[in-house]
């Protein structure tokens, strides 16, 4: 298995608008409803190892997330027709499972992946209540093969400083995992 690295998209970044299919609910969750808001993205999806290695940690993120009262989606952009297990019902099957408490959001188009230059699972993106982008990168340094806890860190570090009124570090780590599974002609060109 490769590993792919995150592009690191630049700090600042508006939100990009969405539209998107929430597989727990069944209904449309637009970035709208999250206007004036902070909202954190976690671009990730059921299969990825580095992923799997992290979902306690991430359904515990997001019950954290909604006592601090910080918005937080789940984002899967992954081809279903390359990877069965990352469908809409799969996904929703996961969200149970792990007791997610946020959306769990189909990217069918790929279009908010393509917009966040998303290149990975997992991924993080946390916008400030102006909906610009002010953490990118890593949850925090737990990986499969290696000892590290899954606590959630560098995120959490980034969410406290934002409700603090206070700008994160700019020191921030790419996530690593597998690379997002696009649909033929659809990959992306990062460098351009």
């Amino acid at each position: 298995m490769a590993l792919i690295p995150s592009t690191m998209l630049e700090l600042g970044s508006p939100l990009p608008p969405f539209d998107l299919l929430d597989t727990v609910s069944g209904e449309r969750v637009d970035s709208q409803r999250f206007a004036g808001q902070p909202l954190l993205i976690a671009v990730i999806c059921n299969h990825c190892p580095y992923v799997k290695h992290i979902k306690a940690g991430i359904a515990e993120l997001g019950r954290s997330c909604r006592e601090l009262g910080v918005n937080m989606v789940a984002v899967s952009a992954n081809d279903p027709q390359q990877q069965p297990g990352d469908s809409p019902s799969a996904m929703a099957e996961d969200a149970a499972r792990f007791g997610y408490v946020f959306p769990y959001l189909f990217d069918e188009e790929q279009t908010l992946a393509r917009a966040l230059r998303a290149a990975c699972t997992p991924e993080f993106y946390l916008f400030d209540g102006e909906h610009r982008l002010v953490y990118r990168g890593q949850m925090d340094d737990a990986r499969p093969n290696n000892d590290h806890p899954v606590t959630g860190a560098d995120v959490r570090a980034a969410i406290d400083a934002v409700r603090a009124g206070r700008t994160p570090s700019a020191e921030q780590k790419p996530s690593i995992g597998c690379s997002i599974k696009w649909k033929p002609g659809n990959e992306p060109d990062y460098t351009a």
